[in-house]
């Protein structure tokens, strides 16, 4: 039994925390909007009222709140709390010269990081398979590497900030991926397949992955309860885009699928919508409703 905090009891941190429960863990919870973590309470939880609180005693805090500037306010309101040698795991996704500032930050007070971004939406964090992108030194990966593998699949990827780079390449696959997905699933509509079973025909081959198999469903269905926001899709593409400017690099796929998900948000009040409903934007795109 490991002494954890989990902050951030959203989509994904309120699956996550039941997973660290279910392995035996003692587990503070923090959430900004208290009701979205007082449920937790039910499974064995300490839910707390302040980020301070949550993060006393615990030798592992998971970070799981919504950008890099969220996650540095809290890290500064909480600092003087940490037990000593603690480590904190940004699971969340921020950009990587935030989770380097942070690091350098924590360093200064003898607490360790890692930045460990997932992928596998909120099915992942049910099912506790996430993929783990974990950047940071070795040593202190081994540390918190068990607690993450009650979690899902924890690899290393390299130093400070190389999981939230690696996280961005998943994400511009993702998005890119979701565009593609949504012409496949309008053209065999419009053309009288049925989707569901070529997609069935699909399983095993080039062209099949998961987002196929489960967006390619919502899109057929019209399913677009939020797994993974569109809002958040942009926040990553958007710092995809930032960070491949920094190293001299133009990334002209990525950009298209960006701006198709802003009209998306900006023009159709789709930010709170799964972001497999870029299909909507397309089907708006060929006059189709």
């Amino acid at each position: 039994m490991t002494k954890l905090t989990l902050l951030g009891t959203g989509l994904m941190g309120a699956p996550m925390s039941r997973n660290l429960l279910r392995a035996g863990h003692d587990l503070k919870v923090w959430n900004r909007s208290r009701e979205k973590a007082a449920p937790l309470s039910a499974d064995g939880a300490t839910v707390c009222d302040t980020p301070s609180e949550a993060v006393a005693g615990s030798q592992i805090v998971i970070s799981m709140l919504s950008d890099g500037t969220a996650s540095g306010h809290v890290q500064q309101d909480a600092m003087d709390a940490f037990a000593p040698g603690a480590i904190w795991v940004e699971m969340g996704s921020i950009k990587p010269e935030e989770s380097r500032a942070h690091a350098a930050r924590f360093a200064e007070h003898g607490i360790g990081y890692i930045d460990a971004p997932v992928s596998g939406g909120t099915k992942g964090a049910e099912g506790a398979t996430l993929a783990i992108m974990a950047g940071g030194d070795a040593e202190t990966f081994a540390k918190v590497k068990p607690v993450l593998s009650d979690l899902g699949r924890p690899v290393h990827v390299g130093p400070v900030g190389a999981g939230q780079l690696s996280k961005l390449a998943n994400q511009a696959i993702v998005a890119c991926t979701i565009g593609a997905v949504a012409e496949a699933m309008l053209l065999l509509e419009r053309g009288g397949a049925d989707p569901a079973a070529v997609r069935d025909a699909l399983k095993g081959g080039f062209a099949d992955s998961t987002i196929l198999q489960q967006h390619g469903a919502r899109m057929t269905e019209g399913n677009f309860i939020p797994g993974g926001l569109t809002k958040f899709q942009i926040k990553d593409l958007d710092n995809t885009l930032a960070e491949a400017d920094d190293l001299g690099l133009t990334l002209p796929t990525v950009t298209a699928i960006n701006d198709r998900f802003k009209i998306l948000r900006d023009q159709m009040d789709g930010a709170d919508l799964d972001h497999s409903a870029l299909f909507l934007q397309l089907k708006a795109l060929n006059g189709l409703h």
